[in-house]
């Protein structure tokens, strides 16, 4: 249960576009979450479901959470979370995804984190596997050793990046009119890194959905993840904004494509009990 007194320390943005299948699970995380207090800010891109229905009835039993229902009609996930952070008013912020899972003490690590001097950034490893799996236990050390090696890259999307609220809107926020294009996550931290540091733990992790490794159209070639990785941080700006740019315009990936949904006709992933692998370890009680 999330601690009362006092104003929240944190807000969690979570942007949606037609979760129905989704939303209601991870906005159920957040009613399980222990810790400090929070603001929820559920922003709505202009989805054509019942996905806000169903959150306001799920929420309308807890007035204890302060929800903010807010509606972005331009098309893509950073437009949604441009509209989610103008309504941040904490400290701390985390972005969340409606499509992935988190455990009850996800804002408490987050802010253990952040607690670290020039630390700005707290990233969430993404695991597909419950947590104590042994397939879980490798996919946290390993992510958690690899951001160690490049600790000025990116190794976590937007569904488990939280940050200190000020050094977010300094670094110009969740959208930049430089990045029309996907891999916007990246390119945020790009920003962020002239602030300070992200840090990254083995037991700070959360579930996205396993869905994501469908979206092939939105996704990044093999030959750029390598020039990601080997471009050193003082050229980082000429990898994204000239290198990356150009290569994202001339296959027109752009972040409104974020909304195409090419694994719907897959009646699995319709199904969040069969679509994450966190639904494997909440239907089982972990």
């Amino acid at each position: 249960m999330q601690e009362t007194a006092g104003s929240p320390r944190w807000s969690i943005v979570v942007p949606y576009y037609n979760e129905e299948p989704f939303i209601e699970r991870t906005v159920a995380c957040a009613l399980a979450l222990r810790g400090p207090a929070f603001k929820l800010i559920l922003v709505n891109n202009a989805s054509d479901d019942r996905s806000e229905e169903l959150c306001r009835a799920m929420l309308a039993g807890h007035p204890e959470i302060d929800v903010e229902f807010v509606f972005e009609t331009k098309p893509g996930p950073s437009h949604a979370l441009e509209a989610g952070l103008a309504h941040v008013d904490t400290p701390f912020v985390a972005l969340w995804n409606a499509d992935t899972w988190y455990p009850d003490d996800y804002l408490q690590r987050a802010e253990s984190l952040l607690d670290t001097p020039g630390v700005v950034a707290a990233m969430a490893v993404d695991i597909y596997a419950p947590a104590n799996h042994w397939y879980g236990w490798l996919t946290r050390v390993h992510k958690r050793n690899m951001a160690a090696l490049m600790s000025r890259q990116t190794h976590t999307g937007t569904y488990g990046q939280s940050f200190r609220t000020e050094v977010l809107r300094a670094a110009g926020g969740p959208r930049s009119e430089n990045w029309p294009w996907v891999l916007d996550d990246h390119e945020l931290m790009q920003r962020v890194f002239k602030f300070g540091r992200s840090r990254y733990h083995a037991d700070f992790w959360c579930m996205p959905s396993a869905r994501r490794g469908r979206n092939a159209h939105v996704r990044w070639s093999l030959f750029e993840r390598i020039m990601y990785h080997v471009t050193p941080y003082p050229l980082k700006n000429w990898f994204f904004y000239d290198f990356l740019a150009k290569r994202f315009a001339a296959r027109g990936m752009r972040n409104a494509n974020l909304r195409d949904r090419d694994w719907v006709e897959d009646d699995a992933t319709l199904d969040p009990t069969k679509a994450t692998a966190a639904a494997l370890a909440f239907d089982a009680g972990g």
